[in-house]
């Protein structure tokens, strides 16, 4: 077809046109990249496209343009045309495709927007139903932060979606007032996700007794009764109230420990890692430590030997091998640099076989005959002999003093069934010497921790720590006394009409000690196990986390188990109306 001199484009002509045009546009992504084409021969164009001299255009574009070898020639057409008859028709053509490209982007652009113009301002979120019911327990500027980080949320969604034409998020149309009720739900939303990571209290029915991630140990309630009563206001911290002066901080809990322990002295920090490191840093700070490689530890949140010892200062030196060390290693590790010799327990590990290792006797008879200390990190810690409740491998405190140890460091919140802190019993000389230390102020308990340590060293000290200690009670609990408390709950659920599609039966299992120690002991146990036709076990246990307390289980062979050896008697009622509440 041939266009006639003087004549304006027609439809044809533009539709070809603006087809291609669009298709190359996406191509280059520039108007202008595309018209510099246009001025230059047919022959100079044939050479961009075979030989990518623009810029502009890479060698991958160039294969684009080759693989649409009919809209090239189509363009080609209408430069003939405009050429040979020596008219504007190829131009004008070309003038109107841009004109209505842009203005096509130009709608969007005004779409974007118009739909930005929609998005609720920040007063206006703060001034809902949700934002003032969420004030009083977050304040007036919590609560703007959050509604600034919602709204800012909405912008984002709304910019990245500006190529849309229509004022969506997620594919809905959205007004001013829906868009202001969108926000109101993100912002509950984001309380709620703000409001889950704080700590809360939750029914542990996980089996671990010593769980890292629910805080270890659970208090006695004659210690979280004194930390209320005695240590939540004004106490004598380091106040004598014989003679109206100082006193010493944690005296009590501290001559209680070494009573208990027939050390000399004791002292107590923050955890056992801080005990480590002020023993080190203190005794062998620029000087060597001798210690086994069987012994290089490494216990939850990586905490590991070599990385305190290099923080303190102390060089370390490995002797034997994983599973061998003799005492001649380390009678021949010993140089003129050497402050101590360093046994850890292997707390959450067991090396087990072709083993050999000295006995803490012949380590502190070694030590001592060179004029060096011995160290021992016990770990978990025993006060009391716990094989009588199936627990074995843990050195008894007392025992490695008996010993020869000059110092012994061990936890608060595993064993010994007390609040996090760190423990060194020992000679009075060496625990005087770190307390005089300035890392010790650092590193030292608050009032609320020492309240809670003396009174779970008290029952110690009335040998009561199985009746009134909790995890010494879930430790002694029997396989029998579980079974007789979940029959009990099964038989109350199924009372109350627990939902027919949940399956509710006991099972066999085991629980754990957890929290690095006795790795090798196992508890057994008797589990409910739950199952839903409708519903995943991993469905099942979020929903149980959920709730209100959150109910912590776990999951084996596609059955959510619940453990009672971990839930006090008192949280029985609250399991079973989260088990009630699982959907139908």
């Amino acid at each position: 077809m041939t266009a006639k001199a003087g004549s304006p484009p027609n439809d044809l002509s533009v539709g070809v046109g603006l087809k291609a045009v669009n298709k190359l546009l996406s191509q280059f992504g520039s108007v202008s990249i595309f018209a510099a084409f246009f001025a230059t021969s047919v022959v100079a164009l044939r050479l961009c496209v075979k030989y990518c001299t623009v810029r502009s255009i890479s060698r991958k574009g160039a294969k684009r343009i080759e693989r649409r070898q009919g809209e090239i020639k189509t363009l080609f057409g209408v430069y003939r045309i405009a050429s040979e008859e020596r008219n504007s028709i190829f131009f004008d053509a070309f003038d109107l495709i841009v004109r209505r490209r842009d203005t096509l982007m130009s709608a969007k652009t005004q779409t974007t927007n118009d739909l930005l113009r929609a998005l609720p301002s920040v007063d206006s979120l703060l001034r809902t139903a949700a934002a003032k019911t969420l004030q009083p327990a977050m304040g007036a500027d919590r609560l703007s932060i959050l509604a600034r980080k919602v709204t800012d949320e909405l912008r984002q969604e709304m910019l990245a979606r500006s190529g849309s034409n229509t004022a969506s998020i997620g594919g809905e149309i959205y007004s001013r007032g829906a868009l202001l009720e969108d926000a109101e739900r993100r912002l509950v939303k984001a309380h709620h996700a703000e409001t889950s990571s704080s700590v809360r209290r939750v029914v542990n029915a996980t089996g671990v007794i010593l769980h890292t991630n629910l805080g270890r140990a659970v208090l006695s309630d004659a210690a979280r009764h004194r930390i209320a009563e005695e240590a939540s206001g004004y106490c004598t911290l380091e106040y004598d109230l014989r003679t109206g002066g100082r006193g010493r901080r944690g005296a009590r809990a501290e001559q209680l420990l070494a009573d208990l322990s027939a050390a000399e002295a004791a002292l107590i920090v923050n955890n056992c890692a801080a005990a480590a490191l002020l023993v080190l840093t203190v005794f062998a700070r620029d000087g060597q430590a001798i210690i086994s490689r069987g012994e290089l530890v490494e216990i939850g949140g990586d905490f590991r030997v070599p990385d305190v010892m290099a923080q303190s200062g102390t060089q370390m030196i490995e002797v034997g091998t994983t599973n061998r060390t003799r005492l001649s290693d380390y009678a021949k590790a010993i140089s003129d640099q050497t402050r101590l010799i360093m046994r850890v327990h292997p707390s959450n590990y067991r090396i087990v076989g072709f083993t050999k290792t000295p006995t803490p006797r012949e380590l502190a008879d070694l030590a001592h005959d060179n004029g060096l200390l011995l160290y021992e990190d016990a770990g978990s810690g025993a006060l009391i002999d716990f094989t009588q409740l199936g627990i074995t491998g843990e050195p008894l405190i007392r025992a490695s003093i008996d010993d020869g140890a000059d110092m012994v460091s061990f936890s608060g919140d595993k064993l010994l069934g007390g609040p996090q802190a760190g423990f060194v019993v020992g000679h009075s000389t060496v625990i005087e010497r770190m307390r005089s230390h300035p890392l010790y102020r650092a590193l030292r308990a608050d009032k609320l921790r020492i309240v809670a340590i003396e009174v779970t060293l008290e029952s110690y000290a009335r040998a009561l720590s199985v009746k009134e200690i909790p995890v010494h009670r879930s430790l002694a609990m029997s396989l029998d006394e579980i079974k007789a408390r979940a029959e009990k709950i099964i038989e109350r659920l199924r009372q109350r009409g627990v939902n027919e599609a949940l399956k509710i039966e006991i099972v066999p299992g085991v629980s754990a000690v957890g929290g690095g120690a006795a790795p090798t002991s196992q508890l057994p146990t008797a589990l409910i196990s739950l199952t839903h036709h409708a519903f995943t076990p991993n469905e099942i246990e979020e929903r149980l986390r959920s709730l209100t307390p959150p109910v912590i289980s776990r999951i084996e062979n596609d059955r959510v188990l619940l453990d009672l050896r971990t839930v006090a008697e008192p949280e029985e009622a609250e399991l079973e109306q989260a088990i009630l509440s699982l959907p139908g």
